[in-house]
């Protein structure tokens, strides 16, 4: 299978966990059946100057951020880490984890969840 850019969905949406802001994700595997049924998201996710993905605890999943680009303060389970291109951070089952793009260049970034 090949999935062309214009084939993939794209969505603007309001930052979720009560984040600031608005994010755009990009689906770049349709769950459950592309992930067969162990995870539910595989995403190109761009979070704009400004806007933060609100800190959230994971239950039975793990998530993993590849930082593709921009800078971003990351809410590691309550400590704050500058992260850049070529970071990756996981937040495993019981953990939690936020992020905010800071500077005047948003954050582009792969992420993934997976199920316990």
């Amino acid at each position: 299978m090949v999935r062309r850019q214009s084939q993939v969905v794209s969505e603007k949406k309001a930052s979720p966990f009560q984040g600031e802001g608005e994010i755009k994700v990009r689906s770049l595997l349709n769950a459950p059946d592309e992930m067969y049924g162990k995870g539910r998201v595989f995403a190109h996710t761009t979070v704009y100057p400004g806007a933060a993905i609100g800190y959230h605890i994971h239950k039975n999943e793990s998530e993993t951020y590849y930082i593709l680009d921009g800078e971003a303060e990351y809410n590691d389970n309550g400590m704050i880490v500058k992260v850049k291109a070529g970071d990756v951070t996981f937040a495993g089952d019981g953990e939690g984890h936020g992020i905010e793009a800071i500077g005047d260049q948003p954050v582009e970034m792969i992420a993934l969840i997976l199920y316990k």
